[in-house]
């Protein structure tokens, strides 16, 4: 028995050439992965099964191991990150009370009074989609909600199309990439063991200066329009029953929403999003948190007469827990399992030490970890696949590679690679043409409004606050100054040094 446990263990044994031929094996899953992802555009919850098992034969016959054993890796991985899964349910059943008690309507509404012309609808775009995703969590479900409202508001005052769907697309992944209540930021945190409000708090400064430049930016871009304001309730109204009826099909809880703008919510249906967003900084557990927001937006819906009990136990809450069960969750146990197998037999070894010969000091290290997991986004073209599968080898590498002084040093660099896989989950995924999230906005957009067919390329060319996170986030750690910026500094030269 131990001796059969030795052998499965112990790494093939071969000469220099069969060894880069067994590296080139390893790597198999992962292209196959891609290539279902991408070119056969499967479904996660199909393409990680099948990359999943491909891994398996890879360890069995390099190992010469039963698939017991194989599994076994996988079931290791999954083990680390149940207490996810948990949040996960939580977070979108807040998410989905956020959006049907009209906690998310009463935001919009609320960023709306500043008035809308056609220099500034694209600016007030990006704020409202900011909030609602920090509000909801949810970055397709604030893009369906808001892309109808401003994009037939951006025809009525003569605005830029691209300049304000480009915006709308940038500002939806906000919450995804400092929220607390994203599956993607849920998932990246428990990855490397982080508290959701630890990262929270070292990205608060980097991330509204990003926001910040970018509203510049798009403000600049459209300085040259006209000056004309445009009334909500009529862009509504010009929604053709087409547009109404693909959203409905696609994201029903975001047509919900849009009548809430239409019909109006009281304002203090915001309440329950600075209940979550107070008690997070008191430091109380996340699903304290998130239990707070969806009882308090049952209380606060009612009196709005936007939720009763029943109607927030058997159709709000239901809906939010059986979306998280339904797909998200099936998801990532299997997108776990797979990168836990993979990291257990090496695979990425040949990445690593490439990033590690790339690096002279932590810092540069750090940044070819960002850049790692920007590829692995474009390679399998969904967030989550590559915050699961990156995850776990950005957080080996700099385990082995940096000698830190104490625990609070070594706790500060996973938080930046958690900061990291999200931020180039998210915004990264908004750079490359053939993911999943420009693709999703390019469908919807086309479908609420129909005087325009949108191709990825185009929303990717104006989508400024993407280039700016990206870009920001990869110099200032390559260069060492984040340590400018409030709270985002990487422990010095005298807390961490590295090992080759």
């Amino acid at each position: 028995m131990k001796q059969k446990k030795a052998i499965a263990e112990k790494e093939p044994i071969g000469d220099k050439k069969s060894s880069v031929w067994i590296s080139i094996f390893k790597f198999l899953p992962l292209l196959i992965f891609a290539c279902m992802v991408i070119v056969f555009k499967l479904d996660l919850l199909l393409a990680a099964p099948i990359a999943t098992f491909s891994a398996i034969g890879v360890y069995m016959t390099l190992y010469r191991s039963g698939f017991e054993a194989a599994f076994n890796k996988c079931l290791d991985s999954v083990k680390h990150i149940v207490l996810i899964f948990f949040i996960l349910m939580f977070a979108y059943g807040v998410a989905e009370c956020f959006m049907a008690t009209g906690v998310g309507a009463a935001l919009i509404n609320l960023a709306l009074q500043m008035g809308v012309t056609a220099r500034t609808v694209a600016l007030v775009a990006m704020i409202v989609t900011c909030l609602l995703s920090i509000a909801t969590g949810s970055s397709w479900g604030t893009f369906a909600a808001c892309a109808p409202i401003f994009l037939w508001l951006n025809h009525l005052v003569g605005g830029n199309e691209l300049l304000t769907l480009s915006s709308i697309a940038g500002g939806s992944c906000f919450g995804d990439n400092i929220g607390m209540i994203s599956d993607v930021t849920v998932l990246s945190c428990g990855m490397q063991d982080v508290k959701i409000i630890d990262r929270l708090k070292h990205q608060l400064v980097w991330a509204f200066g990003c926001l910040a430049l970018g509203l510049v930016v798009v403000f600049l871009a459209g300085s040259n329009l006209p000056n004309t304001q445009g009334d909500v309730a009529a862009a509504i109204a010009q929604i053709p029953a087409e547009a109404s009826a693909a959203l409905e099909a696609e994201r029903p809880s975001a047509l919900a929403l849009l009548n809430q703008v239409e019909s109006g919510v009281p304002y203090y249906m915001v309440i329950p999003l600075i209940l979550v967003i107070g008690l997070s900084f008191l430091k109380l557990h996340t699903m304290i948190c998130l239990a707070v927001g969806m009882v308090s937006s049952l209380i606060f819906g009612y009196f709005a007469g936007t939720a009763n009990l029943s109607l927030w136990l058997n159709d709000i809450l239901y809906v939010g827990f059986s979306d998280a069960g339904s797909w998200v969750i099936v998801m990532m146990l299997w997108v776990s399992a797979f990168g836990g197998l993979m990291n257990s037999m090496n695979a990425f070894e040949p990445l690593a030490k490439l990033v590690v010969k790339l690096s002279r000091n932590v810092q540069q290290l750090m940044g070819w970890c960002g850049v790692l997991a920007l590829a692995g986004n474009a390679a399998l073209a969904d967030e989550a696949a590559q915050i699961a599968t990156i995850s776990p080898i950005v957080r080996d590498i700099v385990e082995k590679h940096v000698e830190c002084k104490d625990e609070k040093d070594e706790y500060r660099l996973r938080v930046r690679l958690a900061t990291f896989t999200s931020a180039m989950g998210v915004y990264g995924s908004e750079l490359v043409p053939w993911h999943c999230f420009p693709v999703f906005f390019a469908g919807i957009a086309s479908a609420v409004y129909p005087l325009r067919n949108f191709t990825p390329i185009e929303i990717i060319g104006h989508n400024y606050l993407s280039f700016i996170i990206v870009g920001s986030i990869l110099l200032l750690t390559f260069t060492g100054l984040d340590r400018f910026i409030p709270m985002f500094a990487l422990p010095g030269k005298d807390r961490a040094r590295l090992i080759k």
